[in-house]
């Protein structure tokens, strides 16, 4: 199945130029991923920084930490992750 995964800020360098014969648009790509994938699963294949997976969304809605290994994606959402941000 087909999801879209977004890295924002210092996160995007994790994002490969291609992955699964998909090219990268700017900070997304295009991902297919196994029936029965969870969040944690896809921030684990890419190798992502514990402490940078700060702010993690599914189509916009928020998966706290306890919830990303049980949160299993559907086909056509959106995984997109921030790191945390300080800003003044």
């Amino acid at each position: 199945m087909r999801i879209t995964f977004k890295l924002f800020a210092m996160l995007s360098d994790h994002l490969p130029q291609e992955v699964d014969g998909a090219r990268r648009e700017g900070n997304a790509i295009a991902l297919e991923v196994a029936e029965g994938t969870t969040v944690q699963q896809v921030i684990d294949r890419f190798n992502l920084p514990h402490k940078l997976v700060h702010l993690v969304l599914v189509d916009g809605a928020y998966v706290a930490p306890a919830d990303r290994g049980t949160r299993v994606l559907k086909e056509g959402e959106a995984l997109a992750i921030w790191p945390p941000i300080a800003g003044g």
